[in-house]
């Protein structure tokens, strides 16, 4: 399986305190990477680094197999979409306005709006059940439907990776549901940092942040041991099957 995004050694401090420090990783073709970890272990920062949006203090981030300092922003943004935790967005635009700009990668003097964008803008609005309220303002609009819009607009710049930042915050347990099936559905690279640990049991791969770190990389049931529930996350686990559903395992947790 072939890599679609690495980084070697990877490190960004802040007044000599490091915030991610000597991460390598890579994410594989088709595959969907988890990034868990307690607060303030570096997730979001490392997203961030591997996106471009920071640059790295130390380490290099290859996208495709070029390092990402030497592609420019348009070439960046045809082949990765990043949504952040908390991404901004002119409170006077409307929903299909705030999707439509995800089509701004694409678009030049030779290629300029297209029924093809308009179409490609309509299916990421409908893949995050938000069609129905592309003529709403955005000041309308509550939390989980801004996030679901972040998401649409990541879609519809139809990217071959995915960076997602806790993408179901803010959202009722339904559409947590919908999009985590939604993404991992897509025939794309995700990585995607989650702080619930019962979806990241639904990754192909996860890995463990702890204190700007990345102390363990593997298969969910490889990563997710009592162990390292216990010394990162602190809390003691255990996991319960289901005995009337084919494949489900959740996994339940409490303080030490």
């Amino acid at each position: 399986m072939s890599t679609v995004l690495q980084c070697s050694d990877l490190g960004w401090s802040v007044k000599g305190r490091a915030i991610v420090a000597g991460v390598g990783l890579e994410v594989r073709q088709g595959e969907t990477l988890g990034l868990i970890g307690p607060n303030g272990s570096g997730k979001s920062t490392l997203l961030k680094l591997l996106s471009g949006i920071r640059a790295p203090g130390s380490g290099q981030v290859q996208l495709h197999g070029k390092p990402l300092t030497s592609l420019s922003r348009r070439e960046v943004a045809r082949q990765l979409a990043f949504v952040e935790q908390q991404a901004d967005t002119s409170d006077a635009v409307t929903v299909r306005d705030a999707v439509e700009l995800g089509r701004t990668p694409w678009l030049s003097a030779l290629q300029p709006w297209s029924a093809e964008d308009e179409r490609i803008v309509m299916q990421a609005l409908a893949d995050v059940d938000m069609a129905h309220m592309h003529e709403h303002a955005w000041s309308t609009l509550s939390g989980g439907e801004r996030q679901r819009v972040h998401i649409a607009r990541a879609l519809a710049q139809q990217p071959q990776v995915l960076l997602l930042d806790e993408p179901t915050n803010h959202l009722d347990i339904q559409h947590q549901l919908s999009i985590l099936n939604l993404v991992r559905a897509l025939p794309v690279s995700t990585l995607i940092a989650l702080h619930d640990l019962n979806q990241a049991l639904e990754c192909d791969r996860l890995g463990v942040m702890e204190r700007g770190r990345l102390v363990a990389l593997g298969e969910p049931n490889e990563v997710l041991t009592s162990e390292r529930l216990r010394d990162t996350f602190g809390v003691r686990a255990r996991y319960l099957t289901d005995p009337e559903a084919v494949s489900y395992t959740h996994l339940r947790a409490h303080e030490t």
